[in-house]
């Protein structure tokens, strides 16, 4: 079975800087009040788990719908929004290796 991520844990910004910016929550202002590494750490656990959510939901219709109880077209809409969710979560785990690859090879 698919299973829960926890949230990560990042050290605080140099400086230590008391400031999030709204883009996670949909605003475009920085807000005063936040981390910004756990509002991105939460975000991240976010998606990851609504991600679960659909795989899950998409599971649990498909074995449904062997037994007769939901329509076709339930069933592969349930499939579709699943891989749609996992080609993105693949993407964005993508895009993080490659960031993180990128800092680790730079000089100081």
């Amino acid at each position: 079975m698919i299973g829960g991520i926890s949230a990560l844990q990042f050290k605080p910004a140099i400086g230590g800087a008391d400031v999030t910016t709204g883009l996670l929550s949909g605003g475009a202002a920085p807000v005063a009040g936040g981390d910004i590494a756990s509002s991105f750490s939460q975000a991240l656990a976010d998606a990851a788990n609504k991600t679960v959510g659909t795989m899950q939901n998409a599971e649990h219709l498909s074995i449904q719908g062997l037994k007769g109880d939901v329509d076709t077209r339930e069933v592969v809409d349930a499939v579709m929004n699943a891989q749609q969710a996992l080609q993105t979560a693949v993407a964005i785990r993508d895009k993080i290796v490659s960031a993180y690859l990128d800092v680790s090879r730079m000089s100081i």
